[in-house]
């Protein structure tokens, strides 16, 4: 599903993002850069996913302030709050209520095969919440709930879309209407752009991560020009110079996150860059990534750091927001508590 077929046939698309602090590179080129372009063509709700954070643990005031943190990057980034939906999750409880029906839709097999839970939880699966384990339950809940068309995700989400599909399918057939019409559409994953899923600075084969003992590895939205500066003079690359495809670029992964960064953030082809700077060494290249980065992310940073002077205001937009949502979902999930045979 392609920005073009939206244009066409707009309807609304969901997205969120986890309130987990340090946002990075990735996370603006994965998501909120994408909502930005998405804003003006169909109906947006974002969403500050924090039911979603507390899947692990966390400190209830560095969870607070990193919504906080979250909500200024969004607006800082360009999502106008006055067209589009930016919410809290958990200031809407109609997501849990309709995750609560979802999980008695949804088949235990089904999460069985979702690689992130394997992933996530590791060797210590037996010690993980259940919480980990059934948030995707959660997610075609956040979906579902606005009746999405459209989810922009990144590369590894397209399975949790997937199970939304599956859910909302099982949904359809297990409760009809007198006319006997599905009540939920399939929404669509929505993958955009070069850089969907940007990689570490000093391991091109590990993804970019606020986890990440070297804080040398990523990005951050709230770093200063001279740490963008330094991260990427310092970011692992190799002897060769810059190729003419990308083909050849297969076996460096470090040199292919480097120009699919360059691409994401100049909003080309990869290939446009690679016409640009074929044969080029990385002492050439670097100071024009640098300069691209520092442009696009310092205004960013700058007005983060102004936006985080009066959280009471973040606040008020955050509110503002939640009653947007809730005028949403709260007929939506009326009908599907009288599909199920519940007295509203």
């Amino acid at each position: 599903m392609t920005k073009e077929s939206i244009k066409q046939n707009p309807q609304r698309i969901f997205s969120g993002i986890q309130p987990t602090g340090n946002l990075h590179l990735g996370n603006y080129l994965g998501a909120i850069k994408n909502w930005v372009s998405l804003q003006s063509d169909i109906p947006s709700i974002f969403s500050i996913v924090d039911l979603h954070a507390i899947t692990v643990p966390q400190d209830p005031a560095k969870l607070r302030s990193s919504i906080h943190e979250v909500t200024a990057a969004i607006i800082a980034s360009g999502v106008d709050v006055k067209n589009s939906i930016l919410f809290n999750q958990s200031s809407v409880k109609e997501h849990t209520e309709l995750a609560w029906i979802f999980n008695c839709v949804c088949r235990i097999g089904w999460l069985n095969r979702m690689t992130q839970f394997k992933e996530k939880a590791g060797k210590n699966r037996e010690k993980a919440t259940v919480g980990l384990y059934n948030y995707p339950v959660l997610m075609a809940a956040d979906i579902l709930l606005y009746k999405a068309s459209h989810v922009p995700v990144g590369d590894d989400q397209k399975q949790h879309i997937e199970l939304a599909r599956d859910i909302a399918s099982a949904f359809n057939n297990m409760f009809k209407n007198e006319k006997q019409e599905d009540f939920f559409s399939l929404p669509e994953p929505l993958i955009l752009g070069t850089a969907t899923r940007v990689m570490s600075l000093r391991d091109g084969t590990k993804k970019m991560s606020k986890s990440d003992d070297s804080d040398a590895s990523r990005i951050n939205l709230t770093d200063t020009r001279d740490q963008i500066s330094n991260k990427i003079k310092k970011a692992k690359t190799d002897s060769n110079p810059l190729p003419e495809t990308l083909d050849e670029l297969k076996t460096r992964p470090e040199a292919l996150n480097l120009i699919n960064i360059y691409a994401a953030l100049s909003s080309q082809k990869t290939s446009s860059i690679l016409e640009q700077f074929s044969g080029k060494g990385f002492s050439y290249f670097k100071p024009q990534l640098i300069e691209l980065a520092v442009d696009t992310l310092s205004p960013i940073s700058s007005e983060m750091r102004n936006l985080l002077k009066d959280t009471k205001e973040i606040d008020k937009i955050l509110k503002i927001g939640q009653e947007k949502a809730k005028n949403i979902a709260e007929p939506i999930l009326k009908d599907v508590k009288n599909l199920v045979g519940f007295i509203n």
